[in-house]
């Protein structure tokens, strides 16, 4: 099924899907923001298939409400609600402590889109139209972020290789960008250590560069996400105010 331009994209069979999902035994809560019935529906019938509880607001005001009642592990937000902006819901959702995860759905995929979003609160943000397998990979990742309630990785190690400019877990190459191979090759180099921001700009940027250190944040944003759908061990850990840390 999908919507064109907007919605879902098509998926295969449900062993698809399945590869690396679990069953806890108290649900994770799943709080929906969608008003476009035609993606709610196969959405929640996708999210309960894979154990989640999922509750459902079709507005700003409805999910704010949802959130102080049920108190929900995640939150899935469209940016398109017919009352409120969906960043001004995750603003104020940050603003009252939520400290569950939030990830955005959106039709606005350029850049600067992401960055404000992720600026705004949000812990992921996925551009529409998406498939339900990632939408699932990246719902189990910032999970792993946030509650530490998605599965364990299995050992998975990541091999980062500067001679060969290649990045592998458990013997897949993982495909990086210059750029975003570069910031994962210095975490490397200082694993376990905090690498600060203004040296990651200096090294992997250039001393001369003079744009937005943003630019840091989306590529480390790209980053995580390819490393969280290979499945290591390591992770990426944010000090706020510092830099940031490979630890695994």
């Amino acid at each position: 099924m999908r919507r064109s331009g907007y919605g879902l994209c098509p998926i295969g069979p449900r062993e698809q899907l399945t590869s690396a999902t679990y069953a806890p035994s108290v649900p994770i809560r799943v709080l929906l923001v969608e008003d476009e019935t035609d993606i709610v529906s196969p959405l929640v019938r996708t999210l309960e298939r894979e154990d989640y509880a999922v509750d459902q607001a079709v507005s700003g005001r409805a999910a704010l409400a949802a959130v102080t009642r049920a108190g929900p592990d995640v939150v899935i937000l469209d940016l398109g609600l017919p009352d409120l902006d969906g960043l001004e819901v995750c603003r104020t959702l940050r603003a009252s402590g939520y400290e569950g995860a939030v990830l955005i759905l959106s039709g606005r995929s350029a850049e600067l889109d992401r960055v404000v979003g992720l600026d705004a609160g949000a812990d992921d943000y996925l551009a529409k139209p998406f498939g339900v397998a990632e939408l699932l990979a990246r719902l189990r990742a910032v999970l792993r972020r946030t509650s530490g309630r998605a599965p364990a990785a299995g050992g998975r190690r990541l091999e980062v290789d500067r001679d060969a400019h290649r990045v592998q877990v458990d013997g897949t190459e993982v495909a990086l960008t210059g750029k975003e191979f570069e910031v994962l090759a210095l975490l490397a180099d200082h694993r376990g250590k905090v690498v600060s921001r203004a040296q990651l700009m200096s090294e992997v940027w250039s001393e001369g560069w003079y744009g937005s250190t943003k630019t840091l944040d989306v590529t480390m944003g790209r980053l995580r996400q390819k490393l969280e759908l290979a499945g290591p061990t390591d992770r990426i850990v944010t000090v706020r105010g510092v830099g940031f840390r490979l630890e695994g």
